[in-house]
């Protein structure tokens, strides 16, 4: 059973630009320590990852790939170093691109046994890497509509299914935030996929495409993240309608982006370890079995 969601009233579901949090903070401490608090909470100053790049378990890389159009997409590629083939994840970046945190997400995954390819969407916009801040990274991923992504997500899959170190058969996919709507989006349009987690993304926009899911799915929600978390029984009602596997928890107090360990604003410490915890759960009992 679902947890019980219930409205809270005058949620903020937006981040606040670096140099807004410098103007609002100045007012109250003066424009050194507003400085020093903002690029705490900057990840590219602050962040520590979970899981070391260099890991010597692990064999990670940034690639180019192709989508399904030929256009080489940029991602990163990260796998246990063992022989044999292994299940594999795609693992979908929030609406900022493919930055270090989504890396130690990928690695986290590789850790765990799986092989984990997270693609750049923002790619054919010059990758994320070409953007100064956030920001920009946002206002150019809302010019990527969605059957861009799901010809580089359906691309990532291919590559995938490609590689003689992955079970093309075992393939799953998670994505967070932005990620985490074209999770289920590209659940809906790619048969290959075996799984489909999802972090506190929007549904489909029409929910009856929910029959064209092969796989199973598991859902993250925040109780604070109204505008997310209010629609998720629609979703459960179109999935049982067209007969698909789908199990959700909404997580007490928990605001939208708690998984994010480098923005300390939204990240809920509890509710990351137990949605991650049944995370690997389900991707064992999907993509390992």
């Amino acid at each position: 059973m679902a947890d019980t969601i219930e409205r809270i009233e005058g949620t903020e579901n937006e981040y606040i630009s670096r140099r807004e949090f410098i103007q609002k903070s100045a007012v109250i401490t003066g424009g050194l320590a507003a400085t020093a608090l903002a690029d705490s909470a900057n990840p590219s100053r602050s962040y520590s990852a979970q899981v070391d790049p260099n890991d010597p378990g692990l064999s990670s890389t940034e690639i180019k790939f192709p989508s399904t159009d030929g256009t080489p997409i940029g991602g990163y590629l990260t796998r246990p170093k063992k022989d044999g083939s292994l299940p594999a994840v795609v693992v979908i970046h929030e609406n900022r691109g493919l930055n270090d945190h989504i890396r130690d997400v990928a690695r986290r995954l590789a850790k765990a046994g799986y092989v984990a390819l997270a693609p750049d969407l923002l790619t054919r916009q010059g990758g994320t890497a070409s953007f100064a801040t956030p920001d920009d990274a946002i206002a150019a991923i809302r010019k990527v509509d969605e059957d861009t992504i799901t010809k580089d997500l359906t691309g990532a899959i291919n590559y995938l299914k490609g590689q003689n170190f992955v079970r093309s058969n075992k393939i799953g996919v998670v994505g967070f935030c932005w990620g985490g709507g074209n999770s289920l989006l590209i659940a809906t349009r790619n048969r290959d996929l075996a799984a489909a987690v999802v972090y506190y993304g929007r549904s489909p926009k029409n929910l009856d495409d929910v029959q064209n899911i092969s796989g199973a799915v598991l859902g993250h929600y925040g109780e604070k993240d109204q505008p997310i978390t209010s629609a998720v029984p629609k979703l459960e009602a179109a999935m049982k309608k067209h007969g698909k596997s789908f199990e959700y928890k909404v997580y007490p107090g928990a605001p939208h982006a708690f998984n994010n360990d480098t923005n300390p604003q939204r990240y809920n410490a509890s509710a990351a370890k137990e949605a991650w915890d049944r995370t690997l759960e389900f991707f064992k009992k999907h993509l390992q079995s």
